[in-house]
């Protein structure tokens, strides 16, 4: 599962990137428009500046922006950056990789394989798409229907 900070970053990018090239966008915008809490949207976008993905400027007029063009922004630079790793299992992560604790040697471990597998196909598809790229909305579920 994603963390909530992930999820939360990600749905900043996503209306960052449709603001792309028009200027400064208030904190106060995304938050309500994404639905993300101001004190937290703070933290995540002071930290994505340390990184040098936002250009935040204070005042008035103040704001963030992308600091470089959307489709140099992958889903899977933003779930690195706020999760640390793709990975399922410590075990199959390629850059953060740790020895699972109560579990069988690696060189045995079927689960380490399939995790592995798992992790290297997410990186594909997220590291294949940028936040220039669309992405179409999916119908809901039909638990997801009646409760609307």
């Amino acid at each position: 599962m994603l963390s909530q900070k992930t999820r939360y970053t990600i749905r900043a990018f996503q209306h960052l990137a449709d603001h792309w090239g028009k200027g400064q966008v208030q904190l106060a915008d995304i938050a309500e428009a994404q639905n993300i809490p101001p004190k937290f949207l703070t933290v995540i976008l002071s930290e994505m500046a340390r990184e040098g993905l936002l250009i935040s400027q204070r005042g008035r007029d103040g704001g963030y922006q992308l600091a470089i063009s959307p489709i140099d922004i992958s889903y899977g630079d933003l779930v690195r950056l706020t999760r640390g790793s793709l990975a399922l299992v410590p075990c199959a992560a390629r850059n953060a990789h740790e020895h699972c604790k109560n579990c069988l040697p690696e060189s045995e471990c079927r689960m380490r394989s399939l995790m592995l597998k798992v992790r290297d196909d997410t990186a594909s598809i997220l590291d294949r798409i940028t936040l220039a790229d669309p992405i179409a909305l999916e119908p809901l579920f039909e638990t997801e229907e009646a409760a609307q």
